[in-house]
């Protein structure tokens, strides 16, 4: 039997593609994976669909972490929160295509939002 492939899911045109922009987030990305499957799956589905909407969950960050260098580009860093303080710290670029950066995954309340 030939060895088996994970099919990903097909983006919708008006959908946002999610990226790691560090090894770091990758990391903390598998950590979450591995214990809060369904949080993160919902957070994959919100980011995609609107990573720039603003509420209880998912808003920009405040003060010196409000703002992101990448590429000489400033851009807004925000915050994707799961439940038990897990973060998704990520700016957003227009593309094409519409990209979520991941640049910091925290698997507890960071202390630098505290």
């Amino acid at each position: 039997m030939a060895k088996q492939k994970t099919v990903p899911r097909p983006l919708r045109r008006n959908e946002y593609l999610i990226v790691f922009h560090t090894t770091q987030a990758e990391k903390g990305w598998q950590d979450l994976a591995a214990t809060t499957r369904n949080a993160l799956a919902t957070a994959w589905e919100e980011l995609t669909a609107n990573p720039i909407r603003n509420d209880k969950t998912c808003h920009p960050l405040k003060g010196p972490l409000a703002e992101i260098m990448r590429a000489g580009q400033t851009y807004t860093q925000r915050q994707y929160e799961l439940p038990g303080g897990a973060r998704l710290w990520y700016y957003v670029t227009e593309g094409p295509p519409k990209t979520v950066n991941l640049v910091n995954v925290h698997t507890h309340h960071p202390n630098a939002t505290k």
